[in-house]
C-alpha cells in the first residue's frame, strides 16, 4: 500500500517533469552542518571576490527553516540550458546559459506552477521558490537531493548531462520521501 508521502512525492516529481524540469530530487530541510565550516573557510579566504553579498545571511544560507517557516522539505530541480542552436563562429561569443529569456523569470514561473499544482492536488501547503536570488546553497541542496555531485571544479555534475543546467529550489512545509545523495564520480579525473 502506498503512503501519502510516497504518493505526494511521485505526484510532485511527475509534474516537475511535465513542466520541463530535467530532474527533481527531494531532501529533508535542516541545518547544513557539513557545509558550515566549508562556507566559513571559503568566505574567510575571500573566495567570493567582489560578491560581497555572499557574506550576508550566513545562517540563512545554511538553514532553510530561517527562510520558510516550518520548512520540512527542499525540492531541488534542474533545468537544462544546453542550446539546440549553436553560435555562429563569426559572431560575438555569448555564454550558453545567456541564450534566450532571463532564466530567473522562466524558472520562477515554472516553480510557481509547481507550487500551485502541489496546493491544488495535496491541499494547504506553504512554500517559497528560489532561483539563484536568495541565500540558498543551491548546489549543496541539489547534491543532497541526489541530482548530482559537486565536482573538483565546484560545479554540480550529473552523469547524464554534465553541468549544463540551472538549479532551483522549492522549500515547502510538507513532509515528503527523501532521496539519497549521489556518490562522487570524479575519482582521479582532473579534466575540469
Amino acid at each position: 500500500m502506498i503512503n501519502n508521502t510516497e504518493k505526494y512525492t511521485q505526484l510532485i516529481k511527475t509534474e516537475a517533469k511535465r513542466l520541463g524540469f530535467l530532474s527533481c530530487g527531494i531532501s529533508r530541510a535542516g541545518f547544513l552542518e557539513a557545509e558550515a565550516p566549508r562556507l566559513e573557510k571559503w568566505l574567510n579566504a575571500q573566495m567570493n571576490g567582489k560578491m560581497g553579498y555572499m557574506e550576508n545571511h550566513f545562517d540563512k544560507r545554511l538553514d532553510p527553516t530561517l527562510l520558510v517557516e516550518d520548512a520540512k522539505s527542499i525540492i531541488s530541480l534542474t533545468l537544462n540550458y544546453y542550446p539546440e542552436i549553436k553560435q555562429n563562429m563569426g559572431s560575438y561569443k555569448i555564454s550558453k546559459y545567456a541564450y534566450g529569456q532571463d532564466y530567473h523569470y522562466v524558472i520562477k514561473e515554472k516553480l510557481k506552477e509547481l507550487l500551485f499544482f502541489i496546493q491544488n492536488e495535496i491541499g494547504e501547503v506553504s512554500g517559497r521558490a528560489f532561483v539563484d536570488s536568495a541565500p540558498v546553497l543551491d548546489k549543496a541542496w541539489a547534491a543532497k537531493s541526489g541530482l548530482g555531485w559537486i565536482g573538483k571544479n565546484s560545479n554540480l555534475l550529473s552523469k547524464q548531462v554534465g553541468s549544463f543546467f540551472f538549479i532551483a529550489e522549492l522549500i515547502v512545509d510538507l513532509e515528503l520521501d527523501y532521496d539519497n545523495a549521489t556518490t562522487d564520480h570524479c575519482g582521479k579525473c582532473t579534466a575540469c
